[in-house]
């Protein structure tokens, strides 16, 4: 985001760049750097020293105003604002997150579905709901990515699907899948795994969650 200010001389500053890490998601309590430059009327970078504050303290406290090295102190949505001289750039909302805890499973881990002789030609052969529940510090895991991968066993088995997808957002800390099988031979089971990583890519406790789907008759 740019906030300009109109000045008669195209070598000085006239707007602040401002990039956040993340898409400015960070979670509870961790630190972050944004990323800050002045541009010229040309829209060039151009040296010039930038101060960093905070408009929203209780939810984020810039610790370095000359780095802009800020910490997550509650969840909630939170603005920064860069500055050089006079001229400021627009606040940048920051969306501070409950801390990623643990996962596990909220159903049961394994499920056994019954093939009809056609059931594979309808494709309507579906598992019970996969489902996981994630724990969050400070708060409920609300919109958190869960990426679930289907294996057969043996390999050569028929291809399957997740219905509603492969990746879904979590609903009160609750995410779920069901697990299809697509026509051809019948898998002896599948397993699935559900994943869930914290914003800067480390598992949390319990994760994978594993589930295992067998076929019978």
């Amino acid at each position: 985001m740019i906030a300009c200010k109109i000045k008669t001389d195209p070598d000085q500053p006239v707007a602040i760049e401002i990039v956040l890490p993340d898409s400015g998601r960070v979670e509870l309590p961790d630190t972050f750097r944004p990323r800050g430059r002045a541009l010229n009327g040309l829209g060039d970078s151009v040296q010039a020293d930038l101060f960093w504050s905070s408009l929203d303290t209780a939810t984020i406290a810039v610790l370095d105003s000359t780095t802009g090295v800020s910490l997550s102190k509650a969840v909630g949505s939170g603005r920064l604002e860069a500055r050089t001289g006079n001229l400021f750039s627009n606040p940048q909302s920051v969306t501070v997150l409950a801390r990623l805890d643990s996962v596990r499973a909220d159903s049961a881990t394994r499920d056994t579905v019954k093939l009809t002789p056609d059931s594979t030609e309808h494709l309507d052969s579906l598992s019970i709901p996969l489902q996981v529940l994630a724990f969050a510090t400070g708060g409920t895991a609300e919109r958190r990515r869960v990426v679930y991968v289907a294996t057969t066993f043996p390999t050569s088995g028929p291809v399957v699907t997740l219905v509603p997808n492969d990746t879904v957002l979590t609903s009160a800390g609750i995410a779920a899948v069901r697990l299809r099988v697509l026509p051809g031979a019948r898998a002896d089971s599948v397993v699935v795994t559900a994943t869930m990583k914290r914003l800067d890519g480390t598992e949390i406790v319990g994760s994978p969650v594993r589930f295992v789907v067998e076929y019978g008759p």
